[in-house]
């Protein structure tokens, strides 16, 4: 195993209201059953092992773009919805935040009864990332949270969290099993020790293997590792600025949705009736389940599917988020009875705009658009309904 990648965000207090983790899982749950079905389990893991892509799940789903609470909220949501399906799925989701991350053990050797899985060697996996994390690397953070995603095929992630004692940030841990096909056998990479059952103790003598792997992942820094290793460095302020997104991605995605009709496009006819500001939401849960790794680059940009809880970018458009989701749901329900047209055109979606953005200049003023748009969509944040402006400015979504 290796560890893939870090996330350092802000550190956020604060719960996320029902109205928003209702809509959280019901999406999450969406976007997780397309990637299966369009690339398989392993994907899945991977994409949860990428911090760029977490992030970007996250604002797509309405959580604050840039905060710590991204990865509590997120693997919550996704533990509620995934696990009731887990046996269709082929997916578990073990452990959590605080008390629930020392049940991850318990969960894993009862995952291991119903699949046959070596369950010693995936109690052995979780306690030494979070060892690992916690431990070995000395960088000043403590977990609190710690999530294992597991497969029926054996493979697995882990996303894990920890606070700093002062300086008011937090870490995100990623950790990918990568192309392991048997706990039995010997991982590609990563680290090897003595299997010492469900319980690890690197003081021990026969835990040498464990000490040695833990300290060449503490001490490495070649250039062939952390080619593999992504970080991500996200900014304190709390606003959406220039400087946090592909403007010429945005831009590309903002004319297609806006300015140009479906009927335009052929492949888009499934989707006409479908307003523009709903259309944007859709093409960016698109690229989620489409994009690839390099488009991930900017998180802050996903949170111009359905705004922010925090109303940074915007408040969340609670009625665009709903209707989102009944044109997903729809869609997922048709391609389980053979019908993928509706699938397939989100797909076309987001190759049309990827096309858009070669020869493509950005535009200004979409946040201010967005605002005093807001209440006609339901905008919601935790602190109340957005209201219409009494003294609404004139905005044309001019290119620069």
């Amino acid at each position: 195993m290796k560890r893939s990648g870090t996330a350092d965000l802000p550190l956020h207090y604060g719960k996320v209201p029902p109205w928003l983790y209702e809509r959280m899982s019901i999406l999450g749950l969406s976007i997780v059953e397309v990637i299966l079905m369009e690339y398989g389990k392993d994907e899945v893991l991977r994409r949860l092992a990428d911090p760029f892509w977490f992030q970007s799940f996250g604002a797509v789903m309405g959580m604050d773009w840039h905060s710590s609470g991204i990865t509590t909220s997120v693997m919550g949501a996704l533990k509620r919805s995934i696990n009731p399906n887990s046996q269709s799925l082929g997916l578990y989701i073990c452990g959590g935040k605080g008390k629930f991350s020392r049940e991850t053990p318990s969960e894993l050797l009862q995952i291991a009864d119903k699949t046959g899985l070596n369950g010693n060697d995936l109690v052995k996996a979780s306690k030494l990332s979070a060892k690992v994390d916690n431990t070995a690397i000395q960088d000043g953070y403590q977990l609190y949270l710690h999530n294992f995603i597991l497969s029926d095929n054996g493979n697995w992630s882990v996303v894990q969290q920890g606070m700093h004692e002062s300086d008011g940030t937090a870490r995100r841990y990623h950790w990918h099993s990568e192309n392991i096909k048997s706990f039995v056998e010997e991982p590609h990479t990563g680290i090897n020790g003595i299997s010492r059952g469900t319980i690890l103790n690197l003081t021990d003598a026969e835990a040498s293997g464990n000490r040695k792997g833990i300290l060449e992942i503490s001490h490495t820094d070649s250039a062939e590792i952390m080619s593999d290793f992504s970080r991500l460095i996200l900014p304190n302020h709390h606003d959406v600025q220039a400087s946090d997104v592909d403007l010429k991605r945005l831009g590309a995605l903002l004319y297609v949705t806006r300015e140009q009709q479906p009927q335009n496009f052929e492949d888009l006819l499934m989707l006409e009736g479908v307003g523009p500001r709903t259309m944007q939401s859709l093409a960016l849960v698109s690229e989620v389940i489409h994009g690839a790794p390099s488009r991930f680059k900017d998180p802050a940009r996903f949170s111009f599917a359905h705004g922010g809880k925090d109303g940074h970018p915007f408040p969340v458009p609670t009625k665009v988020y709903d209707e989102s989701l009944q044109i997903l749901k729809s869609g997922i329900e048709k391609s389980k009875l053979g019908n993928s047209d509706k699938l397939k055109t989100l797909n076309k979606l987001h190759q049309i705009i990827e096309s858009t953005e070669k020869d493509f200049n950005p535009v200004k003023e979409v946040i201010e658009e967005e605002r005093q748009n807001s209440w006609r969509f339901g905008g919601k944040t935790v602190f109340g309904d957005a209201q219409k402006s009494s003294n609404p400015k004139p905005i044309q979504l001019s290119l620069f």
